[in-house]
C-alpha cells in the first residue's frame, strides 16, 4: 500500500529520549536465504496461525452463561474473564520483538503456539482458576503471536504486502467466526460438556505448529541488524492512530465476550446467538478486504473513518434495542462496519508511518497501548449489567466508545506522516 507523500516527512526535530528497538525482520528488503521456504508452505502456515488467534477469545462468548451457571460467576466476574485475554493481548505484545531477537521471529510463533494451546486446555481444568489462569496464557500468546505476524508478511512478501494483509485480517475473521458459531454444537455433541467445548479449540493451534514447524528452519536470525525509533511516543498523531485502534477493538471485543449473552437474554436460544456473531464475523471476511480499497480512495482516511464507525454503531444498537425479526440484517451491519474499522486501523499504521522501520514501532504501540485500553471495554459491560441489571444502559457504552473512535479517528485519517526517523544501531 503507497504511502502518502508528505513534504515535510524528511523535517528533523528534536526526539525525546524514549527508543523503541524494532527487529529487523521487519526490512524494506528481505534478506537473501541459504534455504529459502517454499512460499506455499509459508502462506498455508501464515493462514493457519491467524486462524488461531481469535478461537480462543470467540469461542467462551456463546457459552458464557451456560460457564456462569456452572461456576457461580458474577457478570462483573464473567466481565473480567472476557476482559482479562484482551488486556493481556497488549500487556504482552513488547515481548513480542524481545523473543524475537533472541530466538528469531519463526522460532517464537511456533513456541507460542504451544502455550496458546497449553491456556485453551488449561481453561477446561479448574472450574474458576483454570478459566482465569488460562484466558491469561491465551491472550499473552495471542499477543506476542499477532505483534510478530505482520512483521513476517512485510518481509517475505514485499511486492504484495497488502493483499497478505488482507489474506491474514480474513483468516482471522474466519477463526473468530468459526469458534462463535461451533463451539455451542460442539457442546451438544459432548454430553453438553463446556469445558470439552473450550478445549477443542487446541486442536487447530497445535495443527498449525506442525505446519509452521518448517519454517523455524529458515536462517533469518543470523542476517538481522537493529534498527531504533526515537520520540514515537510524544508525538501526537501516533497517539491518534494507538487511540482510535484500541477504541474500535474495545468494540470488538465487547461483541465477542458480550453479545451472545445480550442475545440470550432477548430471547434467543445459546446456539442462535453463537450463529448470529458467527454470521456477523463471517460478513467480516469481505468489509475487512473493502476497507483498505475504500480507505484509499479519497486525499485521506476521514470520511472511511466516519462511515464504518457509523455502520458498526448503527449495528450494535440495532442488536440491542430492535426488534429481533431483523437481528440478522444488523449482525450484517455490525460485520460490515466491524471488519472494515479494523482492517482501517490497520491500514492507518502503514499509511502514517514514513517508513517500515516506523511502522513496526506504531504497530508495536498501537496494538500495545491500544488493547489494554480495548480490555476496558468487556470488563466496564458487565459492571454496568451487575449494577443496573438489565442490558438497556450498553447502548451509552457503545455511543460514547464510537464517538470517541470517531474523533481520534478523524485525527489519524488526515494526510500527515508520524515525524520519526529509524535509525540504524
Amino acid at each position: 500500500m503507497p504511502l502518502p507523500h508528505d513534504p515535510n516527512a524528511e523535517h528533523k526535530r528534536s526526539c525525546p529520549p524514549e527508543e523503541l528497538l524494532v527487529d529487523a525482520e521487519a526490512n524494506d528488503e528481505p534478506t537473501p536465504l541459504a534455504n529459502p521456504p517454499r512460499p506455499w508452505l509459508l502462506l498455508l502456515g501464515l493462514v493457519l496461525v491467524a486462524l488461531n488467534l481469535r478461537p480462543a477469545l470467540s469461542s467462551l462468548a456463546p457459552l458464557l452463561n451456560t460457564v456462569r451457571d456452572g461456576t457461580g460467576l458474577s457478570a462483573a466476574a464473567a466481565g473480567l474473564l472476557t476482559t482479562l485475554p484482551v488486556l493481556c493481548l497488549g500487556l504482552f505484545a513488547p515481548l513480542a520483538p524481545m523473543l524475537a531477537r533472541r530466538l528469531g521471529a519463526e522460532r517464537t510463533v511456533l513456541l507460542i503456539l504451544f502455550t496458546l494451546a497449553g491456556g485453551i486446555v488449561l481453561r477446561s481444568l479448574f472450574p474458576v482458576a483454570g478459566l482465569f489462569l488460562g484466558s491469561l496464557v491465551a491472550g499473552a500468546s495471542i499477543g506476542i503471536i499477532g505483534v510478530l505476524l505482520p512483521g513476517i508478511v512485510k518481509r517475505d512478501f514485499p511486492h504484495i504486502a497488502g493483499t497478505m494483509t488482507g489474506v491474514y485480517t480474513m483468516a482471522l475473521c474466519l477463526g473468530a467466526a468459526t469458534a462463535a458459531g461451533a463451539t455451542v454444537p460442539l457442546a451438544g455433541l459432548m454430553d453438553d460438556s463446556w469445558q470439552l467445548a473450550l478445549a477443542f479449540w487446541a486442536l487447530p493451534a497445535v495443527v498449525a505448529a506442525l505446519v509452521w514447524l518448517p519454517q523455524t528452519r529458515q536462517n533469518h536470525h543470523a542476517h538481522r541488524a537493529v534498527y531504533k525509533v526515537k520520540g514515537l511516543w510524544r508525538e501526537p498523531l501516533a497517539w491518534q492512530v494507538t487511540l482510535y485502534m484500541g477504541l474500535q477493538s474495545s468494540l470488538a471485543y465487547i461483541v465477542f465476550g458480550w453479545v451472545p449473552s445480550i442475545l440470550i437474554d432477548r430471547g434467543l436460544s445459546p446456539t442462535e446467538a453463537g450463529l448470529v456473531l458467527s454470521g456477523s464475523v463471517m460478513v467480516q471476511l469481505f468489509s475487512a478486504l473493502a476497507g483498505p480499497w475504500l480507505a484509499t480512495r479519497g486525499k485521506d482516511q476521514r470520511l472511511a473513518v466516519v462511515i464504518v464507525m457509523s455502520l458498526t454503531l448503527a449495528g450494535l444498537l440495532g442488536l440491542l434495542y430492535a426488534p429481533l425479526s431483523g437481528i440478522w440484517g444488523w449482525a450484517v451491519v455490525l460485520g460490515l462496519g466491524q471488519g472494515a474499522t479494523f482492517a482501517i486501523a490497520l491500514a492507518l499504521i502503514v499509511l502514517r508511518s514514513p517508513d517500515s522501520h516506523v511502522a513496526s514501532s506504531l504497530s508495536g504501540m498501537a496494538q500495545g497501548v491500544g488493547y489494554t485500553l480495548a480490555a476496558c471495554g468487556p470488563f466496564l459491560v458487565g459492571v454496568v449489567h451487575d449494577v443496573t441489571g438489565g442490558w438497556g444502559a450498553t447502548g451509552v457504552i457503545f455511543v460514547v466508545v464510537s464517538v470517541a473512535a470517531i474523533g481520534f479517528g478523524l485525527g489519524a485519517g488526515r494526510n500527515r506522516l508520524v515525524r520519526m526517523k529509524s535509525e540504524h544501531v
